[in-house]
């Protein structure tokens, strides 16, 4: 590959670990706020959620708990995973990482106005 196609690849690459990272932190903020909410005894409507479970077995809001755990700790490993990419997209090309950002032609003009304009332009 030359240089500016590796360094394309590369940003692929580091663009969807830092997506996925971003996605599992979304994913693990929700999990929070469900296990908070289950366990906070005057957020339940039931009432089911903050009682114990059958024995043997964990109640509704620990399992929540622990499933929030459980994507806190794959979050982390994520985040770490695309600073490591960025780390070494940095390396190997010689510059920052930045999300790739499509330039845009005309920036003041949407899709409607160009389209307008050409139809004006073909009326005379």
């Amino acid at each position: 590959l030359s240089d500016k196609a590796m360094q394309i690849h590369l940003q692929r690459i580091v663009g969807s670990h830092v997506g996925s990272a971003y996605g599992a932190g979304q994913f693990y903020s929700k999990a929070v706020t469900e296990a908070k909410d289950a366990t906070a005894r005057l957020a339940n409507d039931t009432r089911d959620e903050d009682i114990d479970g059958p024995v043997g077995f964990d109640s509704k809001a620990q399992r929540k708990r622990e499933f929030a755990a459980e994507m806190g700790l794959q979050a982390h490993a994520l985040r770490m995973a695309a600073e490591g990419a960025v780390s070494a997209y940095e390396h190997v090309v010689g510059e920052s990482w930045k999300p790739y950002e499509r330039q845009v032609e005309n920036p003041g003009q949407t899709v409607n106005r160009q389209a307008a304009d050409l139809q004006m332009a073909a009326l005379g």
